[in-house]
């Protein structure tokens, strides 16, 4: 998502929004009464070593602005003891000191990589400080740690400030504050003492994939996977590409070359619109590839292996998720009656079993916008996804309720334009409506359409149960499913997402890779609804129209421009996620 670089007097507000409402989210900006400007660093130095063994409640003094030589250190937050969650300053470099090339932030795109390298750079200086920031894992997010802005940098920070018990610890706060920061700043965020090769090669680097993932419509692609790309992770935990994994290779018949800005022109293979079959043996590398394929709607940093596997912005993960909350969804196309007599065009549960918690999760996902849907058969609901020949004529339709997905990817592509990346080894029904099959032999690809047209050219006895998809109903959410005052809104890791007295599970939304966009998540939800976007009027749909383009004009403030945490922009499609599975949403009305 892009990045505003310019704009005067800093992030702007809605005129519909409320001012200066402020509750868990963030405390406010500015110092004590007293304080109207800022003071130097020598006196911040002076008054840590006053405080030296005082009470705690002290440090609430050193909130505002301490200018130091070529930075000004705003603390914005002080925790009130110890043991309360970190206090919160932000460092700021002018343009002038920091001498950061225009070249390289002139773009939203390479402004974003450079607050990329630049949060990584300060990251390791600070190692062995009081002083944390957040710099983030594989991903290049777009996030409030770090930003340039017409070249001046922001830098978000934490810190524990130090405390004996409930004294203070001026002596360790000044190292931290008055040595450590200064020195940060000095070799870490400036031009003239950075390393410059390392961070052009970054820059460039995400530029390319960027540029890679904007030309994949033109090409009628839904993604690119470049010759000699590293997909295999060291492990669940550790995102490092795998030391002796085998590069990937594109089949011949699906190479395509694509020009970048800097690379040049990259060599790899282009998956088509359509419905693409992903088949081979178990632990051959199928499921790796789609991993790899629902991570490419990110840019990575340089090493990592995947940074020219590139998929389109507009892709989604879908899988089943038992026991999720779904709330008036149409789920009609996929289940079209239930021995409850419960209406299908507008369903609703507490506890979705795993093919409606799928079949509700691809509507929401279409409502959303996406244009490309990835699939993976060992996390879907097998009675969702197919209904063979066999078990047709023991079970009549009649008695069936559910339509297997294997009947709709057609029409969902033909008459939605939804295109679908799916693994599939266990059925090989999906040969009849595939466009391209691709086969991973011991982690290499090979295609395989005319082989397996060829088998489906021999039938199978099966009936098909759909003609056709339907166009989505649109639901328009009701605001006040968010909460507004005061809310409290905090990540636990990637997995849930609280947000004032409610916990939205995650865990099934596999294309969150950050705490940060989880974080950032609740926060633009209860921005939409302050701000009078989800204002019952306006569809899902409006209102992340909304939200995207008040990111791509104002940034981060389009997220939140008062929190002084951290956190990350996360795309329209992980906020409808979020929005869908919280158990307090309410939907006034659907509109055609």
């Amino acid at each position: 998502m892009a990045q505003r670089t310019s704009g005067p007097g800093g992030p702007r507000r809605r005129p519909d929004q409320a001012p200066g409402r402020r509750g868990e989210q963030g405390p406010k900006r500015g110092g004590p009464a007293g304080h109207k400007g800022p003071r130097d660093a020598g006196g911040l130095r002076s008054a840590l070593r006053d405080m030296h063994g005082a009470s705690y409640g002290r440090y609430k003094s050193l909130s505002g602005q301490w200018r130091f030589d070529g930075f000004t250190l705003e603390i914005q937050k002080v925790q009130p003891d110890p043991y309360a969650p970190a206090s919160r300053c932000e460092v700021r470099v002018d343009a002038e000191t920091a001498e950061l090339p225009k070249e390289l932030w002139r773009t939203p795109v390479r402004a974003r990589a450079l607050a990329g390298f630049l949060v990584r750079a300060a990251h390791r200086r600070l190692r062995d400080s009081g002083l944390r920031v957040d710099a983030g894992r594989q991903q290049v997010l777009d996030r409030s740690s770090c930003q340039v802005v017409d070249g001046a940098v922001r830098l978000r920070l934490g810190i524990d400030l130090p405390g004996k018990g409930r004294s203070i610890d001026g002596r360790a706060a000044e190292k931290s504050l008055c040595e450590d920061l200064p020195d940060m700043v000095e070799h870490a965020l400036r031009h003239a003492t950075a390393d410059r090769a390392r961070m052009t090669e970054f820059v460039e680097s995400v530029e390319d994939t960027d540029a890679l993932r904007e030309a994949l419509p033109a090409r009628g692609l839904v993604a690119f996977v470049a010759d000699g790309a590293i997909l295999p992770r060291r492990s669940g935990v550790d995102e490092r590409p795998l030391s002796d994994a085998v590069a990937f290779e594109s089949p011949a018949s699906m190479r395509v070359d694509i020009e970048v800005p800097n690379r040049g022109v990259v060599s790899g293979m282009g998956i088509p619109d359509g419905i693409t079959l992903i088949v081979g043996g178990g632990f051959h590398g199928k499921s790796t590839l789609l991993r790899a394929l629902e991570n490419g709607i990110y840019d990575h940093v340089p090493g990592d292996g995947r940074e020219l596997v590139v998929c389109r912005e507009d892709t989604v993960k879908v899988r089943a998720e038992d026991g999720r909350r779904v709330h008036r969804v149409d789920v009609s196309p996929f289940v079209s009656h239930l021995p409850t007599g419960a209406d299908t065009t507008d369903f609703s549960t507490d506890n979705a079993s795993g093919s409606t918690s799928q079949a509700a999760s691809i509507v929401e996902s279409v409502e959303a916008g996406a244009g490309v849907l990835l699939l993976d058969e060992d996390t879907a609901a097998t009675n969702l996804m197919i209904r063979d020949a066999r078990m047709q004529a023991l079970v009549a339709k009649e008695s069936e309720p559910l339509t297997p997905f294997l009947d709709l990817i057609r029409p969902l592509s033909r008459e939605r334009g939804v295109s679908t990346v799916l693994v599939m080894g266990g059925s090989g029904d999906y040969m009849d409506v595939a466009d391209q099959v691709l086969m991973m032999d011991a982690y290499r690809a090979r295609e395989v359409t005319g082989q397996a047209k060829a088998l489906a050219a021999n039938p199978t006895g099966r009936n098909r149960e759909a003609e056709g998809f339907p166009a989505v109903r649109r639901r328009v959410p009701d605001p006040r499913s968010i909460p507004v005052d005061r809310p409290k809104v905090r990540s636990r890791g990637t997995d849930a997402l609280t947000l004032g007295d409610s916990t939205v599970e995650l865990r099934a939304v596999e294309q969150i890779v950050d705490p940060a966009q989880v974080t950032g998540i609740g926060l633009a939800l209860v921005t939409c609804a302050r701000s009078g976007l989800l204002d019952g009027s306006r569809t899902v749909a409006e209102v992340l129209d909304g939200y995207s383009a008040e990111v791509v004009e104002r940034g981060v403030a389009a997220v939140d421009e008062r929190y002084v945490g951290d956190f990350a922009v996360p795309r329209r499609f992980e906020l409808a996620a979020a929005l869908n599975r919280l158990r307090a949403l309410r939907v006034g009305a659907f509109r055609d």
